[in-house]
């Protein structure tokens, strides 16, 4: 496998997770908004022929390339499975984990995501800074919601550390320092996460 990425982006997930899978994988760093006849540019067009969108993460494994980051997650966790990254044999189970990691990128993730795209992502003339109010709101709102589709325990889901939990760490990662307001519960939670040989490799490779 090899995967193309940048710093703490999306691509910190996938590189997070071949870091606790045990897989044998290549990191490639790849450059944004650099010129494209930099070999490292994402608009390179041998870059271009793996992501057409010019974006990370970008995984490939033999022939097959994936593109979106939940796909290289559930592959990175099918590929592994003696990992724990995804739950396995429990119908249930698998049908929270599915919901838990809908709600994080469709819910949790995107007011931050409408930050970033409105801060410093999108050309200027494009941004809106009257919308970070009501990022604002939805973070908190989906917050709200997290508390109730949690369970008890640990860890996200069940009793072992999975893809959700990556999902989740990651997110709140991104909403502190895009300096939403973070409820203690979830530093705490990022904090414990970050805090494994797994991420802090991961966190070496991507810096």
């Amino acid at each position: 496998m090899k995967l193309y990425g940048m710093q703490q982006s999306r691509s910190f997930r996938c590189l997070w997770a071949l870091e606790e899978s045990g897989l044998q994988y290549e990191y490639i760093p790849i450059k944004l908004r650099i010129n494209k006849e930099d070999p490292d540019s994402a608009q390179n067009p041998a870059y271009l022929s793996i992501n057409s969108q010019g974006k990370v993460p970008s995984l490939t494994d033999g022939e097959m390339i994936l593109t979106e980051s939940v796909a290289i997650l559930n592959h990175i966790g099918r590929s592994a499975p003696e990992s724990g990254l995804l739950p396995i044999g429990d119908l249930k189970m698998q049908a929270k984990h599915d919901e838990l990691v809908a709600f994080v990128l469709a819910e949790l993730e995107q007011p931050l995501w409408s930050k970033g795209k409105h801060t410093f992502a999108l050309p200027e003339q494009y941004q809106i800074t009257a919308m970070l109010d009501t990022a604002k709101f939805e973070f908190t709102k989906a917050v709200s919601t997290l508390d109730h589709l949690l369970s008890s325990t640990e860890y996200a889901i069940g009793e072992k550390f999975s893809i959700a939990d990556i999902l989740l760490a990651h997110t709140f990662n991104w909403a502190i320092r895009f300096e939403f307001d973070v409820p203690q519960r979830y530093v705490d939670l990022r904090n414990q996460h970050y805090e494994r040989p797994s991420a802090k490799r991961a966190l070496k490779l991507a810096s």
